[in-house]
């Protein structure tokens, strides 16, 4: 029922059309589906100069890259002598097939579907008289943003590359890292008008196959009209959608996408979007970085604890202050407390209303930086956090040691790699102050099993999502855990991943 009492009525069907035109493989019919384009081109060419030898290219402006069609197809399809010597149009069809022409990749199409996908792609469509069957040749333009270092997930010993745009760039700067003829790379289209290419990318024989079939299994049942933003693509992926937390873990660095791989888990790359995705997502993989692997164990497990640890004070601080000041206040020692009296004792609001306030605010200033340029993002952040804080102390808004406890929590919250996951501890962050409030410390222990018990109910793909924390049907964890081993003695995978060879080293 609809606010008004009125039932919303249900969305009208949307079925898959297979095939998208069903009309004739002529020149004709193909210029009817580009009709009123301004940058789709029909030419009609000659084979070796002869006029009685008549071919049709069909191509779009733009998608196409002028030299490589005029150099690789048109020159050699005018000069060729093989062609101006072929009896007739089956055998020129026959050597520009096997390679007569100068193009690396050239496909026999026999269906309107298959043509009109490798136009929009920037392919070279040539069309004989007569002829059931139409050549495509490659000939698509390459411009795409360089690769540049990664911009939110620097490392100080690591690679210097990133993830671009350009699926077929991001598969090549995986095979440069991982050389194994066992990488395999499946690619589906997603999106009715937008034909997005979504990558698949697992090594065969240590990735379990059942987890690879059931992503695909997902990516083929989005059915959308356009995967053009990362949300198209991890709402619909994500076996769950009513949680602050996120269910898919990311990456732009190349060379943590391929320890993922070499760890028995799968990737997914989608074109147009700078980022890789790894699966199954476990609690642990929100707080790695690159640089885990890249300096020794024992600083590698002294920055995890500290992670954990921030992840503990971004989260219950507020609502530890506010349940101590109202209900426990003999926690607190007799100086500190006397302090926070004597400085409350001009602040008008409650000490929850204090502290929502001022988590709201900074969280208003952290949104401000974000969607500001980033020439002035960080000043206004910087600035308005030191502004609004100092005036609101002196107006007897709120009292300092509010500020304070706001500040630690929220400082603390970035030390976690995943903005995400960071995301959702803000959001619950707000619920445990309130239950704080409510209860006091109590109601703080309350929410914080709430919170356990609803991460211990999520799963990614089969795979408890508080792993390393989770038992996982007792499966051990090797090496894995939050205090890391030294690399060599790590000598197997996660059980939890079911590999299909355990071992990762001699």
């Amino acid at each position: 029922m609809g606010i008004f009492g009125s039932r919303r009525p249900a969305p009208p069907p949307h079925p898959r059309k297979e095939p998208r035109f069903d009309c004739p493989l002529t020149p004709e019919a193909i210029s009817q589906i580009f009709r009123d384009c301004a940058d789709f081109s029909r030419r009609t060419l000659y084979l070796g100069g002869d006029p009685k030898r008549r071919v049709e290219a069909l191509f779009i402006t733009g998608q196409v890259r002028n030299e490589r069609a005029s150099d690789y197809v048109l020159r050699p399809l005018a000069q060729s002598q093989a062609l101006r010597d072929a009896p007739n149009l089956d055998a020129a069809f026959d050597l520009m097939a096997r390679g007569e022409l100068y193009s690396l990749a050239v496909s026999v199409r026999d269906t309107p579907d298959q043509v009109v996908f490798d136009i929009v792609n920037g392919w070279m469509a040539l069309f004989f008289p007569g002829k059931e069957q139409v050549l495509t040749f490659m000939t698509a333009t390459e411009e795409k943003r360089a690769v540049a270092p990664p911009e939110n997930e620097p490392d100080v010993k690591g690679a210097r590359d990133s993830f671009v745009e350009s699926v077929r760039t991001n598969t090549s700067l995986v095979r440069r890292r991982l050389r194994a003829p066992s990488l395999r790379v499946r690619e589906q289209l997603v999106g009715r008008q937008s034909l997005t290419p979504v990558d698949v990318l697992y090594l065969d024989g240590i990735a379990d196959e059942d987890l690879a079939r059931q992503i695909e299994a997902r990516i083929q049942d989005i059915d959308i009209d356009a995967m053009l933003m990362t949300g198209n693509f991890e709402q619909y992926i994500a076996p769950e959608s009513s949680t602050a937390f996120p269910l898919t873990v990311y990456t732009e660095r190349p060379d943590r996408f391929c320890a993922g791989l070499a760890e028995g888990r799968v990737g997914v790359l989608v074109d147009g979007m700078p980022m890789g995705w790894l699966f199954p997502a476990t609690l642990d993989s929100f707080f790695r970085t690159g640089q885990d692997r890249s300096t020794g164990w024992l600083l590698a497990s002294v920055l995890a604890v500290l992670r954990y640890g921030c992840m503990l004070i971004t989260l219950f601080l507020p609502g530890l202050y506010v349940g101590a000041v109202l209900y426990h206040p003999e926690l607190i020692p007799v100086k500190l407390m006397l302090s926070i009296i004597s400085a409350k004792a001009d602040v008008p609001f409650s000490t929850l209303v204090e502290v929502l306030v001022m988590l709201a605010a900074f969280e208003v200033l952290q949104e401000a930086g974000l969607r500001l340029p980033s020439s002035i993002g960080q000043t206004v952040s910087i600035l308005g956090g030191l502004v609004v804080g100092s005036a609101a102390v002196e107006a007897k808004l709120v009292s300092p040691a509010v500020l304070v406890v706001v500040a630690i929590a929220g400082i603390a919250g970035y030390t976690a790699p995943s903005q995400d996951f960071a995301g959702g501890l803000r959001i619950w962050r707000f619920l445990l102050t309130v239950a704080a409030a409510v209860l006091g410390l109590t109601g703080l222990v309350l929410g914080g099993v709430v919170l356990v018990y609803r991460l211990a109910g999520l799963e990614s793909f089969g795979v408890a999502y508080l792993t390393p924390f989770a038992s996982n049907a007792g499966q051990q964890r090797e090496g894995h855990a939050v205090l890391r081993q030294p690399l060599p003695k790590v000598k197997t995978r996660p059980d939890y991943l079911k590999t299909k060879n355990r071992r990762n080293q001699g």
